[in-house]
C-alpha cells in the first residue's frame, strides 16, 4: 500500500507556477518574489492602518483643552470686571450718603432719640428733603422780600425826584418863602401839641398787659382826638407862640 504524499500546499501551488511560466516562456521566479512583496506591503499598509487607528487624535484633544481654558479665562475676567464695577457703584453711593451728612446742617445736628450712632440712609434722605423744603421757603420769603424793597426803592426814587423839583423851584425863586414860619417855629408847635396829646394819653392808658393797653387806646382816641379837641389843643399851643410866630 503507497504512503500519503506530504507535499505542502506551498509547494504544489509553486509547482504549478512553475509549469505555467515554463509553458509560457516566462521566468516563474520574478512571479513568486513580485507576489512575497506585494503581500509584505499588504501587509505593512495593514498593520500601518490599525496602528493608526488604534492612536488618538493628540491634536483635536488640545484644541478642546485650549477652548475649555479660555473660556474660563474669559468667564472670570467677566466676573472681576462685574465685581469691580459693583464695588465702584456701591463706593459712590457710600460717598454720596457722606457728602449729604457733612452738607446737611440738620445731618450735623445731634438727634436724641437715635443716640449717637451713625445716621442711616433713610435718615440721611429724610433731613435732605426737610432741609431742601426749608431752602424753598427761606427762597420764597427772600424773593417776596427783595421785590418789597424794590417797590420801597422806586418810592424813594419819586420821592427825590420831587425833592429835587421842589429844591430847583426854591432856586429859581429865591425871594420866595421868605415870610413863611421857619422850622423851629414849626418844631414848636409840633411839640406843644404832641406834649399835650401826650399828658392826656399817659394819664389815660393803663401798660399793665397787652389787651389793657389795647382798649386803653382806643377809648383815649374816641375821647381826646376827635377833631374839636385837637383844634382846642392846636389853638392853645398857638396861643403860647404866639410870640414866636410875630
Amino acid at each position: 500500500m503507497a504512503e500519503p504524499s506530504s507535499v505542502s500546499p506551498e509547494s504544489s501551488w509553486t509547482a504549478r507556477v512553475d509549469s505555467t511560466f515554463s509553458d509560457n516562456g516566462l521566468d516563474p521566479a520574478l512571479f513568486v518574489e513580485s507576489r512575497r512583496k506585494g503581500s509584505i506591503a499588504s501587509r505593512a499598509n495593514s498593520i500601518g492602518s490599525t496602528s493608526a487607528s488604534s492612536v488618538p487624535n493628540t491634536d483635536d484633544e488640545d484644541s478642546d483643552y485650549q477652548q475649555e481654558a479660555y473660556k474660563e479665562i474669559y468667564k472670570d475676567r467677566r466676573r472681576r470686571a462685574h465685581t469691580q464695577a459693583e464695588q465702584k457703584r456701591r463706593d459712590a453711593i457710600k460717598k454720596g450718603y457722606d457728602d449729604l451728612q457733612s452738607i446737611v446742617p440738620t445731618c450735623q445736628q445731634q438727634d436724641f432719640s437715635i443716640g449717637s450712632g451713625k445716621l442711616s440712609k433713610a435718615i440721611v434722605l429724610q433731613k435732605t428733603i426737610d432741609y431742601i423744603q426749608f431752602l424753598h421757603k427761606e427762597k420764597k420769603k427772600q424773593e417776596e422780600e427783595v421785590s418789597t424793597l424794590r417797590k420801597d426803592v422806586m418810592a424813594l426814587k419819586i420821592m427825590k425826584i420831587n425833592y429835587e423839583q421842589i429844591v430847583k423851584a426854591h432856586q429859581d425863586n429865591p425871594n420866595e418863602g421868605k415870610n413863611q414860619v421857619s422850622d423851629q417855629v414849626k418844631f414848636n408847635v409840633f411839640q406843644g401839641i404832641m406834649d399835650s396829646l401826650f399828658q392826656s394819653f399817659n394819664a389815660s392808658i393803663s401798660v399793665t398787659s397787652f389787651q389793657e393797653l389795647s382798649a386803653c387806646v382806643f377809648s383815649w382816641i374816641e375821647e381826646h382826638c376827635k377833631p374839636q379837641t385837637l383844634r382846642d389843643i392846636v389853638i392853645g399851643v398857638l396861643q403860647q407862640l404866639k410870640s414866636q410866630l410875630y
